[in-house]
C-alpha cells in the first residue's frame, strides 16, 4: 500500500529540469540590475544635493532637497524632489521586496509566459506608486518645515534635538507588537490569488500601503537625520532588507525554491503514511 502512494505521489511530480533555475535567475539578475540603476542615479544625485547643503544654526547642514532652485516654481521643485526620491525608493525597497515579487511570480505561474511577467511588472509598479505618493505628501511638509527653520534660529538649533529624539522614537517602534503587525502583514500573499491586471495592481498598491504603515519609523529616521544622506539610506534599507528576510519562511530558503519543492514536500508526507 505505502508503494502505491508513493507511486501515485511521485506521478504528481512533474520533472524539475533547468526551467524554473533559470526562471529563478533571469528574474533576480534583472532585479539586480534596476536595483543598480537605482542606486547610481540615487548615489549621482545625492553627492549634488549634498555639495549644495545649507549651513543652518545649531551646526547641521539643511539638504537642498527642500529648496527651490532659482527660477523653478513650485511644481518643478515638487518633480525635481519626485526624480530624485523615487528612484531612492527603488534602490531602499527592492532587495527587501524581490522575494514577495517571486513569491507573486510562483503563484501566477499558470498565466506563463510574458503574461505572468507582466504581472509581476504592474505589482512592482503599483507598489512604488504608492512610495511616489508619499513623496507628494513629504515634500510639501518638508518645504514648509524648511521655510520655518530658515527664519527661526532658535527653531534651527532645535533641530538636533529633535532629530535625536524621532530617532530613539523610531528605534523603540521597532520593538513594539505594532511593528510586528504591520512586518507580517506587509510580506503576505493573499489566498486565492487571481492572475489577471486589476488583482495585480491592486495587490501591488496594498503591498504598498503596508510597507509604508511598516516604514514609518525608519522613514521619520531617515528623513530627520539627511533625506539624502548616503550612509543613512544604507543603514535603513539594510534594516528592512534583514527584518523582512528574517520572518520565518521569507527568506532564502523560502524564495529559492518553487512549487516542485513543495510537491515534494507532500511525497515525503505521503510515504510517511
Amino acid at each position: 500500500m505505502a508503494a502505491d502512494v508513493q507511486t501515485a505521489a511521485a506521478a504528481e511530480v512533474p520533472p524539475r529540469g533547468d526551467g524554473g533555475q533559470a526562471a529563478r535567475r533571469i528574474f533576480f539578475a534583472t532585479g539586480a540590475l534596476l536595483f543598480a540603476a537605482a542606486a547610481w542615479l540615487t548615489i549621482a544625485r545625492s553627492n549634488g544635493m549634498s555639495m549644495a547643503g545649507m549651513p543652518m544654526p545649531g551646526g547641521w547642514t539643511m539638504s537642498m532637497a527642500w529648496m527651490r532652485m532659482p527660477g523653478q516654481n513650485w511644481l518643478a521643485a515638487t518633480a525635481t524632489f519626485l526624480g530624485m526620491w523615487s528612484p531612492m525608493m527603488v534602490a531602499m525597497m527592492l532587495p527587501s521586496l524581490l522575494p514577495t515579487l517571486w513569491r507573486f511570480h510562483q503563484a501566477v505561474g499558470h498565466a506563463g509566459g510574458m503574461r505572468q511577467a507582466g504581472l509581476v511588472a504592474r505589482v512592482a509598479i503599483a507598489y512604488f506608486l504608492v512610495w511616489s505618493a508619499l513623496g507628494l505628501v513629504i515634500f510639501p511638509a518638508g518645504a514648509a518645515l524648511a521655510a520655518m527653520l530658515m527664519h527661526w534660529p532658535a527653531l534651527s538649533r532645535a533641530a538636533p534635538a529633535a532629530a535625536t529624539v524621532i530617532v530613539l522614537a523610531a528605534a523603540t517602534l521597532q520593538f513594539t507588537p505594532w511593528k510586528a503587525r504591520r512586518l507580517a502583514s506587509c510580506c503576505g500573499m493573499p489566498k486565492n490569488l487571481a492572475a489577471d491586471t486589476a488583482s495585480a495592481w491592486r495587490h501591488g498598491l496594498r503591498l504598498g500601503a503596508r510597507c509604508v504603515h511598516c516604514c514609518a519609523g525608519l522613514a521619520a529616521a531617515q528623513l530627520s537625520i539627511g533625506v539624502m544622506d548616503l550612509g543613512v539610506m544604507a543603514v535603513v534599507a539594510a534594516i528592512i532588507t534583514a527584518e523582512r528576510l528574517s520572518l520565518p519562511g521569507k527568506g532564502p530558503a523560502r524564495f529559492s525554491t518553487g512549487p516542485h519543492h513543495t510537491s515534494r514536500s507532500r511525497t515525503d508526507q505521503a510515504s510517511g503514511s
